[in-house]
This record gives structure tokens, C-alpha cells and sequence, in this order.
């Protein structure tokens, strides 16, 4: 049986995060929480609950803070590391789905997606965001040929090879993209299972309409300056 890590980066989820872990725990997976620096109640939270969480001094964004899980995951010698937002969109229910293909051998990393297969169950985020994902979905096929309905999910699972690989190597800002990108130049094979997400229902997302068009702009730059490099090692 796999070993199976939950890393749940958290920054400013005071709101969510007992939900997020009780969610985890009746699901029965270990957890650990990576507090990137949060500025309200978050790590006071986790330590009066005995939770399973690393309290990072400095507030390192979504990048560092999901490399510092994979790295605890390498430290620790866990076979499979899942990704899961500490905002409560994702439901832990799904997690089986993602480890499958992994046990099988018929992946390295699986994404839970909101669009794969005709899946239109559960939250489908902004109008804005969906057109970002849409666009981000192109410029990945155009940059490896990879084929991902749900590029920007933060819902997402890797085998013991990824989790060597992105606890050395991983992109900061807005990562999930980029990551895709490095694993198909890597030789690694993704493949999408479907999942429902929720509605944040506490806190605020990072993301806001600002936010959501400087991402539009800056995840397909930075993916196709990635790509450039790529070629150039090559």
C-alpha cells in the first residue's frame, strides 16, 4: 500500500482550515500543513488543535510554500504527495481517484479537473478565471503538447519521482501551469480525473479581478520563456 501524503499550503485560513483537516482525517490520510507566514489566526489554530504543520518564519507565496510540502514529503519518504488548497474547495473524498492511476502505474502526476469528461458538477469558478484557464489550457498544448482541461487546479496528486523532482526544482509565482510544463519536458505523463469543488465559504481568495488579469498575462509569458529555455538546454 502507497504511503500518502496531504499537503495543505494555508495562508490566511483561519476560516477553513479545521473543515479543511476534519475533511482529511475522517478520510484517514496523513496531513501536513504548511502556514506560509499567515498574519491571522492560522498557526495559533493549528497549535491548539495539535495539527501537523510547518510555520514557515517568512512568507515564501503559493511556489515555496507547496515545494516546502514536497520536500517534507521527500524528508519523510511518502510514495504518493497530494496537493490540497487549505481554502476548502477541494474535497478530500476525491483523493482515492487521484491516487489510482498513480498505484496503477499509468501516471506520475493526476489532476483533479472541474471540465474533464463533460464534468460540470460543483463550483466552476468566475467567468474571468475560466476564460484565464482556457487560455493558460492553449499556451500549455502549444509549449509541450500536453492536452489539460483544468490547468490551473491546485487539486493534484505525484508519485515518489515528481515529489524528488519538484522538491528541488519549482516555480514560485502562480505555479500550477509551469509545473505541468517541467514534468511532460521531464518525461513524466499526466493524466485528469474528474472532480466537484466547492465555493470558498470563509476568507478571501488571493485572486482578485486584478489579480485574475495579471495572471493571464504573466502565466503564458512565463510558460513560453520556459519553453524557450528547454529548447536552448537541449
Amino acid at each position: 500500500m502507497s504511503k500518502v501524503l496531504v499537503t495543505i499550503p494555508a495562508y490566511n485560513e483561519a476560516e477553513n482550515i479545521i473543515n479543511v483537516v476534519n475533511n482529511i482525517v475522517v478520510n484517514q490520510y496523513d496531513y501536513v500543513i504548511i502556514n506560509d507566514c499567515s498574519t491571522d489566526t492560522t498557526k495559533n489554530i493549528c497549535m491548539e488543535n495539535g495539527y501537523s504543520f510547518i510555520n514557515l518564519p517568512v512568507n515564501l507565496g503559493i511556489g515555496g510554500a507547496i515545494q516546502c510540502g514536497y520536500q517534507y514529503a521527500l524528508d519523510n519518504d511518502y510514495d504518493i504527495a497530494v496537493q490540497f488548497d487549505g481554502d476548502g474547495q477541494h474535497n478530500a473524498d476525491y483523493i482515492s481517484y487521484l491516487l489510482e492511476p498513480i498505484e496503477r502505474g499509468d501516471a506520475d502526476m493526476v489532476i483533479g479537473s472541474r471540465f474533464c469528461n463533460s464534468n460540470r458538477n460543483g463550483f466552476q469558478s468566475s467567468l474571468m478565471r475560466r476564460i484565464g484557464i482556457y487560455i493558460i489550457k492553449c499556451v500549455i498544448h502549444l509549449c509541450c503538447g500536453a492536452k489539460v482541461t483544468d490547468s490551473t487546479s491546485g487539486f493534484r496528486a505525484v508519485n515518489k519521482s515528481l515529489i524528488r523532482h519538484f522538491a528541488h526544482e519549482y516555480a514560485n509565482d502562480y505555479p500550477e501551469p509551469e509545473a505541468i510544463v517541467s514534468a511532460v519536458f521531464n518525461g513524466y505523463k499526466i493524466v485528469e480525473v474528474p472532480v466537484e469543488m466547492n465555493e470558498r465559504v470563509g476568507g478571501e481568495s488571493s485572486i482578485n479581478a486584478i489579480r485574475a488579469m495579471y495572471y493571464m498575462i504573466k502565466v503564458p509569458l512565463a510558460l513560453a520563456i520556459f519553453r524557450l529555455s528547454m529548447r536552448r538546454a537541449r
